[in-house]
């Protein structure tokens, strides 16, 4: 797990550090054109854009607190999997590595990049990161592991 831990969050910040010297704030690059866009902007709260407020500094301490939280809660998860829940220790690993490279650009930059734009004309998916589709990814893997291949206890 550690290893695929190490690939999120190497892969997260390279890829933002990349966005960082090659676009000014707020500069869009067109790759895919109605379709898929590089641009560089910041989020100071959650997904969505959720608290993304820039006079809100009581959201900063909220967040990350919440992510170190989140990121002992996973830590002790995978500890206490059994052998044959070693597909989960996937999908934790997923989470937990993207959980890991969006609280360094929190607690680094105050607010986390996000490049990645996806749209159909003008419907604008918010933007994302690497490290926020390390977590989509990983929930997924939980669920269908957890729904389709996860052995239930009788009581």
């Amino acid at each position: 797990m550690i290893w695929a831990v190490l690939l999120v969050v190497l892969l997260d910040q390279a890829s933002k550090w990349a966005i960082i010297q090659y676009l000014k704030l707020y500069e869009t690059i067109p790759v895919i054109p109605h379709f898929f866009n590089l641009v560089h902007t910041r989020n100071r709260g959650m997904a969505f854009g959720i608290m993304n407020h820039p006079d809100f500094s009581f959201g900063f301490y909220l967040l990350a607190g919440a992510s170190i939280g989140a990121i002992a809660l996973l830590v002790y998860w995978f500890l206490s999997l059994d052998e044959q829940d070693k597909y989960m220790a996937k999908g934790i690993a997923l989470i937990l590595g993207g959980a890991i490279g969006n609280l360094i650009d929190r607690i680094r930059l105050g607010a986390v990049i996000d490049f990645l734009d996806l749209y159909l004309g003008s419907h604008h998916w918010p933007a994302f990161n690497v490290a926020d589709s390390a977590i989509t990814i990983g929930a997924f893997w939980l669920a269908v592991n957890y729904l389709f291949f996860h052995k239930k206890t009788s009581t």
